[in-house]
């Protein structure tokens, strides 16, 4: 038999932890510019689970010799599976009903989830976390799911090798911390900066020292031999360390954004370190801060921490897609979501991940004879196994049905669209560069002509809405301007340059304001910033004041048009649009292009995620920034 895991203390305080854990989750998913360190819950979860699991296979070892690692499988499935196939065949079954664009790929999804893989086909198809306009997946954050459940299956193989190997704390310590520090310096030499982070943020050999530091921490610090006796001294040192830990923590989860370079160059390993202090100082029987992390509602949530995090996703990405306007009452909309979150989250825990857990496997032939007798004692429960059934049918006909690509969805054609005109715009830049090295009128001219021909289809179609008067037109073609944005601007950058010949265009998906500061900062130092600067930024987050008085101090004394956000869809779009009007009315060469307002009422503009402006909705969007800005150049 395996090691009885009934008689081993029940940790309460371990309830507050993941409680803050999946608190700091649920807040930044919520509101990833103001809580943006949330992502760090998941660290916290891992060095807990790291901590947990070896502790309880350390036990195993040294009263059996072994692990039986069989019976663990079963503990450990017993424990996840039944939530985590609930959410996967619920999750499914919604798109197949109300979803069909999201069933590309379903069935790779589903069996990489069960599997516990699913990071690494996240990263095969290039998924983003950190993409807040692409086709999210309601599955993105099983990443972390496949990470621990890659630890489960591999783990008690390599610690039983560990301790059959080198026989003793120290050694078996030291590997352990060495592995988990060679993780962190793999997260830190992978990260290249100004690139998406996610193969560094889903990969499981940049992630697993989180895991391995609880690993670790269990070896030295074991629950079973820590006594409640302290002296006063030792108390109050233990109780320190841990409540420094825990306002670190929360620091940390308002400061350390998930796109900085400090997070992976050892950012993200110091917060992992502090979440081991956490963890150490609460398993302690004799700190008094496991009572401070104990508390009726602590307690609640921490055993319904799973469900939290497993359900969170579909039903924002869900809730968030029916209910377009989010920006107009962000608070109450996530307010709405929490309560469906935790209301789903508690009748999965009580009505199945409770009874699962418990229920004898071998009686699965005889439950099911009962269940179809006609006095059946499952009474109107047959009729939760009734929708699980009518569920998993459903499921099954989106995996079967599941369509070849996504290249009809509108999220693909809006892709391929910014794909195609970032290939133009570039082209168009480097002719533009070549030009202003050269210095030749001849060839300036040439390079206008040649310019304004490759994009005379996309200048005509721009002014079909919003016709330039002639004064205007010619005043657009000898314009030096210098466009900075994101991928608002990436998909108009075409129609602008019809319009704006002299234009230079640099946007990037998925850009944030602050990263504009540098890239401003180096074309004026490089003598490149134009007298006339576009920026269209804020799509993908806010900022902060200090942020755009950075951005104003590299452009200088030029003139700056900055066009707002439409973005509907995401509760930071009305703070950024106030935060530009203050700025207003403080820079006198900052003009807003107030393309909210103006294309607030016309959702035919835009793509299907009411942000990106389609092919008809472009030739508005490029035509009104040219007329503002042509009203006011001088």
């Amino acid at each position: 038999m395996g090691v009885n895991t009934k008689k081993r203390r029940y940790i309460t305080g371990f309830d507050g932890i993941r409680t803050l854990a999946v608190l700091g989750v649920i807040l930044y998913h919520l509101f990833p510019y103001n809580i943006q360190g949330g992502y760090l819950g998941v660290p916290i979860f891992f060095v807990l689970s790291g901590y947990l699991i070896t502790d309880i296979l350390n036990e195993e070892i040294e009263k059996y010799g072994k692990v039986h690692v069989w019976e663990f499988y079963q503990r450990r499935m017993r424990r996840l599976y039944p939530a985590l196939v609930a959410m996967v065949i619920g999750t499914s079954a919604y798109i197949t009903l109300f979803q069909r664009d999201m069933l590309v790929h379903i069935r790779r999804t589903i069996i990489a989830n069960l599997l516990y893989v699913y990071n690494w086909v996240q990263l095969g198809q290039g998924q983003s976390y950190f993409d807040r306009f692409g086709a999210q997946s309601p599955f993105t954050h099983l990443w972390s799911l496949s990470i621990e459940g890659q630890f489960y299956f591999f783990w008690p193989l390599i610690l039983t090798v560990l301790w059959v190997l080198l026989r003793k704390k120290q050694p078996v310590f030291d590997v352990i911390f060495v592995a988990a520090f060679v993780s962190a310096l793999m997260m830190a030499v992978l990260y290249r900066q100004g690139q998406d982070p996610s193969r560094i943020y889903f990969g499981t050999d940049t992630r697993m020292f989180a895991i391995l530091l609880g690993a670790a921490l269990s070896v030295i610090w074991p629950s079973k031999s820590l006594k409640e006796r302290l002296s006063t001294q030792a108390r109050w040192f233990l109780d320190a360390a841990g409540i420094c830990a825990l306002l670190l923590i929360v620091i940390l989860f308002f400061k350390m954004p998930g796109e900085s370079d400090l997070t992976y160059h050892g950012g993200m390993f110091f917060f992992t370190l502090l979440s081991a202090v956490l963890v150490a100082t609460v398993v302690h029987p004799g700190a008094d801060l496991n009572r401070i992390m104990s508390n009726p509602v602590f307690s609640w949530v921490g055993k319904r921490s799973y469900g939290i995090y497993l359900y969170q996703f579909p039903v924002m990405i869900f809730y968030e897609t029916r209910v377009a306007n989010v920006a107009a009452h962000p608070v109450l909309h996530s307010l709405v979501e929490i309560a469906l979150i935790i209301g789903i989250s508690h009748l999965s825990y009580v009505y199945l991940e409770l009874p699962l857990q418990h229920f004898d496997y071998r009686r699965t032939g005889e439950v099911i004879s009962e269940f179809f007798q006609r006095n059946s004692r499952y009474g109107w429960r047959r009729l939760w196994v009734c929708a699980g059934v009518l569920l998993s049918v459903l499921a099954l006909v989106g995996a079967i049905a599941q369509p070849s690509s996504a290249s009809n969805s509108s999220a693909q054609q809006l892709k391929k669209v910014i794909e195609s005109n970032q290939r133009k715009v570039a082209s168009g830049n480097a002719r533009e560069q070549k030009k202003a090295a050269t210095k030749q009128s001849a060839a300036q001219s040439s390079q206008v002509q040649s310019s304004s021909a490759d994009t005379a289809h996309s200048k005509q179609q721009s002014q079909q809405s919003e016709e330039l008067t002639d004064r205007q037109k010619q005043q657009a073609q000898n314009l030096n301007v210098t466009a900075v944005g994101d991928s608002v601007m990436a998909d108009g950058a075409v129609k602008l340059q019809g319009i704006f010949p002299r234009m230079y265009v640099d946007a990037q998906v998925g850009r944030q304001p602050r990263d504009a500061i540098g890239i401003l900062q180096g074309l004026a130092q490089n003598g490149k910033l134009a007298d006339t600067v576009l920026l269209s930024l804020g799509t993908n987050g806010p900022f902060s004041d200090d942020e755009l008085d950075q951005i104003m101090a590299a452009v200088g004394k030029r003139q700056v048009f900055w066009i707002n956000t439409h973005v509907p869809t995401r509760r930071w779009q009305n703070q950024v649009n106030d935060s530009l009007k203050a700025a207003a009315s403080r820079y006198h060469n900052l003009k807003i292009i107030d393309w909210y307002d103006y294309s607030n009422r016309h959702p035919e503009w835009f793509y299907a995620d009411n942000v990106h402006p389609n092919e008809y909705g472009l030739n508005y969007y490029s035509g009104f920034i040219a007329k503002e800005m042509l009203s006011s150049s001088k």
